[in-house]
């Protein structure tokens, strides 16, 4: 059944909603503020820094595909906001993801020689070939402005990861501008994200393709962190 655009919308951000990754067991161990554990976070840092630099060629893709000129307008700057960093007045959003390694004391070379593990390179995967092909295009949307956008704007009670983390590590407001810029930044876009695939999606067809992207990145969210958690149960991850 072809739902209405005010009711599919809905749909798609009750989706979002109903698969929240934060409440994976990693965000236990990470933020128990009497067992700090700073070498797990950074081995998770790192897996998440696998998807910061492939991000900006999400947007790059749809924005190129777009054929909506309202929402192309809107995806460039998104893509201008994360290459400079001018909107946010800070700077590109991949060097703020470095300047969080870098407080958590990864250095380039241990950076740079980190690699995805497979649950979190089947993510990076999944959105890159949907955003690469136009027939595809309502699904890189949905999967990238909706379910990846989304992701930044999970709390615990009412606390985000930027001031969770600043507690129990101790980090800087500085340090943390990666989140705290996407805690601000992603509301937006995650509401632009939902216009536009409301927009997209004209046919039944269309809608349950997007609703499952939307659910299926989630998902796949969610797999990354099992992943990430897995290898710490198997003792190849230690915490410090």
């Amino acid at each position: 059944m072809l739902l209405s655009k005010p009711d599919f919308r809905d749909e798609l951000e009750r989706t979002l909603h109903s698969h929240l990754t934060i409440s994976h067991p990693v965000f236990a161990l990470l933020l128990d503020q009497d067992d700090p554990k700073p070498e797990f976070l950074q081995q998770v840092a790192l897996q998440g820094y696998q998807l910061t630099k492939n991000f900006l060629e999400y947007i790059e893709n749809l924005w190129f595909f777009c054929p909506l000129p309202r929402h192309r307008r809107r995806l460039l700057h998104n893509m201008y906001e994360e290459e400079t960093g001018f909107i946010s007045k800070t700077k590109n959003h991949v060097k703020l993801m470095q300047d969080f390694l870098l407080a958590l004391g990864i250095d380039d070379e241990q950076r740079d020689a980190a690699v995805a593990l497979p649950a979190t390179q089947e993510l990076i995967d999944y959105r890159m070939q949907a955003v690469k092909d136009p027939a595809r295009y309502h699904v890189g949307a949905a999967a990238v402005t909706i379910a990846s956008e989304g992701q930044n704007l999970e709390t615990l009670g009412s606390e985000s990861r930027d001031v969770l983390f600043e507690r129990v590590y101790g980090l800087t407001p500085k340090d943390l501008l990666f989140f705290s810029v996407h805690q601000k930044e992603d509301v937006g876009h995650t509401q632009q994200g939902l216009d536009l695939v409301t927009d997209l999606c004209t046919t039944e067809k269309t809608q349950q393709e997007a609703l499952y992207a939307v659910s299926h990145t989630c998902e796949l969210f969610y797999a990354m962190y099992e992943g990430i958690h897995q290898e710490y149960l198997a003792g190849r991850l230690l915490p410090r």
